[in-house]
């Protein structure tokens, strides 16, 4: 397994759910007078995790960024899974984010790939945001329960996940069809592209096929976590349509 760098972890449901996913916690610090920690902290003694109750301003810095919502917990750095971890479903569901650098959209889109019931995500080591706190924050304690893998080749990759009979849907602009009209019902990896210029060429070239979100408005393309989690959800949609 291979780990990121970061090792604190912040905001109320992020450490939550590490907790209730029994993710190792060296210590918990939570901010002297703050309301409502009754749950994290009841959770934090289950579960022998050391709490120190401090000062919000060490919070704010410690966090750098003061988006710990009172709540900041150290742990151990958080593991990527092995490719082959995310394939253990009957019917797998991957999503895989080709260049997302903006660590809100990339743990928001991982908020939305858990929310639907995706067996994993897919990042690549580099030019692309890794998991870090933000990140997790902005996933809202989704990577407790989503694993996501990060490789140093997408398209090679993608190429693996079809030798396992997977079907790889990309989101792009230049679609040959739109969302509505495809598929998307069996062994799938979808892949969303980056903020800035999309899906990739190479990465292009090895899906299988290419679906559009029709735009009737004057502009000309949605944020990626938007793009994401509205083809994550036609996903969801066909997938319960066809269970009947």
């Amino acid at each position: 397994m291979e780990d990121s760098k970061g090792a604190q972890l912040e905001g109320r449901q992020p450490v939550r759910e590490a907790l209730l996913a029994n993710r190792p916690i060296n210590k918990l610090f939570l901010a002297k007078g703050a309301k409502d920690l009754g749950p994290i902290l009841d959770l934090a003694r289950e579960r022998g995790v050391v709490v120190e109750w401090t000062h919000r301003a060490k919070l704010d810095k410690l966090s750098g960024g003061r988006i710990h919502q009172g709540v900041i917990a150290q742990v151990a750095p958080y593991h990527y899974a092995e490719l082959e971890d995310l394939l253990t479903a009957e019917e797998p569901l991957l999503l895989i984010l080709d260049g997302i650098e903006d660590p809100h959209n990339l743990g928001s889109l991982l908020r939305t790939a858990e929310s639907v019931g995706a067996s994993g995500a897919v990042i690549p080591k580099r030019r692309a945001a890794p998991i870090t706190p933000t990140v997790e924050k902005a996933a809202s304690g989704a990577l407790a329960h989503l694993p996501v893998a990060r490789v140093s080749n997408l398209a090679q990759t993608i190429d693996e996940l079809k030798e396992h009979g997977l079907w790889v849907v990309g989101c792009d602009m230049d679609g040959e069809q739109t969302l509505w009209e495809a598929d998307l019902t069996g062994p799938l990896a979808a892949v969303v592209g980056s903020e800035g210029s999309g899906v990739s060429r190479l990465v292009k070239e090895k899906c299988d096929f290419i679906v559009r979100l029709p735009m009737l408005g004057k502009i000309s393309s949605l944020n990626a976590s938007v793009a994401g989690g509205i083809v994550l959800y036609e996903v969801l949609r066909q997938r319960l349509a066809k269970k009947g």
